[in-house]
């Protein structure tokens, strides 16, 4: 059987646990139907808890899944760091939130106390289908099964199939995109367009213009953002690359550069900042996911790591320039939009799990991307909506 889990730990837990639950199941299984149609979907539950990229990604499953069951309300279980991303969806109707200690490591007694009280809350509903879009064992047993559902659908290959009473086929590694999409199309839904759903109203709108204006940025200039930091350190490309790039492109097009992070990356992005000879804007602490959002959408272009911005940017089709080391861009690259990938033929990123990195040379995979192989992928976006311009106005 194939196991799409890189880290050999993960990996090997997930083989004995399936070969212990397989040797339980069966017997029980034999006299369950498989992959039978589904009926009276009155409600359904989403299930993707990690990380706030991977939930962006998984929206678009939404706008099919309400086509396919136009009566059934849809309620979507994520961590609290990714709640606001929901937010103003028209395609869900209850948010549920549960930070899994899988996940989210926590003290013992705190993870237990948790645990079992979202349980309760979990199985004081009642879900006609659950759905659970990573694919994750802990997942389909721990939230998934335990769920008062008649079917429970998702992939086998991050084990716990024997739970599930609807396996989706896995034939091949593609965009996460499209790996949630086939769940939806294996139910029966059509796919004619992606619509993320993120939606921003007025308010939230203005107050994004209203912090630019604080900020001194004008929106006539062509504003690029950057955001040099991401979840994993080995994702991240080097702080002093950064700054030259942000200046050979203020330099090369009079754009005004604004810097985007978390708050615990301000003091990083001011020492960014103070490395290079043009000004530029820090944002990190100043905004949070809803409001850098909304910059996001209002930006000329934006260049990023492999992290959730990246996603963020898709949604809200930015035009984007991603730097991709230990990452797939297969699995998680820029999607939809008018963008660009920037990354080196290593073929140890296939097998690496992101958190170690046991290359000869130390993130080699981000050494070899220079700067001037970023501004070279800037330079054809520029030229692709310079030509997009031209064909609008004739």
């Amino acid at each position: 059987m194939y196991y799409r889990v890189i880290n050999r730990k993960k990996r090997d837990f997930t083989i004995i646990a399936d070969l212990l639950g397989y040797a339980l199941w069966t017997p029980i299984n034999l006299f369950k139907k498989r992959n039978v149609p589904l009926t009276n979907i009155r409600e359904i539950l989403v299930i993707r808890t990690a990380y706030i990229g991977d939930v962006i990604m998984t929206l678009p499953i939404l706008k099919p899944l309400k086509e396919l069951y136009p009566d059934a309300g849809i309620t979507f279980l994520t961590s609290s760091s990714a709640r606001d991303v929901l937010l103003n969806n028209p395609y869900v109707d209850a948010i549920l939130t549960y930070d899994d200690f899988w996940f989210y490591p926590k003290g013992f007694k705190e993870a237990v106390k948790d645990y079992l009280r979202f349980l309760k809350t979990l199985r004081s509903k009642t879900y006609d289908l659950v759905i659970e879009a990573r694919a994750d064992i802990r997942d389909i047993l721990l939230l998934a099964y335990l769920s008062k559902s008649r079917y429970k659908a998702s992939y086998k290959v991050g084990g716990g199939g024997y739970l599930l009473t609807h396996v989706v086929p896995f034939k091949k590694v593609k965009h996460r995109i499209n790996y949630h999409l086939d769940i939806v199309k294996f139910l029966g839904g059509n796919i004619d367009k992606i619509e993320w759903g993120m939606c921003l109203d007025s308010k939230e709108q203005n107050t994004a213009d209203l912090l630019l204006v604080q900020e001194g940025i004008n929106r006539a200039d062509f504003l690029v953002g950057i955001h040099p930091g991401s979840r994993k350190e080995l994702k991240s490309w080097f702080p002093d690359r950064f700054a030259k790039l942000a200046d050979s492109i203020i330099t090369e097009y009079g754009a005004q550069v604004i810097f985007t992070g978390s708050p615990e990356e301000r003091d990083f992005i001011d020492s960014i900042i103070m490395k290079m000879c043009h000004k530029a804007v820090n944002l990190a602490r100043k905004t949070d996911l809803r409001l850098l959002s909304g910059i996001i959408e209002k930006l000329d272009l934006f260049i990023c790591n492999d992290s959730a911005p990246l996603h963020i940017a898709s949604a809200m089709e930015t035009p984007t320039v991603a730097i991709f080391g230990p990452s797939k861009s297969l699995e998680t690259g820029p999607y939809g939009n008018i963008h660009k990938v920037v990354e080196k033929d290593f073929p140890c990123r296939f097998n690496c799990d992101e958190d170690i990195c046991k290359h000869k040379v130390y993130k080699e995979c981000m050494e070899k991307i220079q700067v001037t192989d970023v501004l070279e992928a800037v330079r054809k976006i520029i030229g692709e909506l310079r030509k997009k311009i031209e064909y609008q106005t004739v």
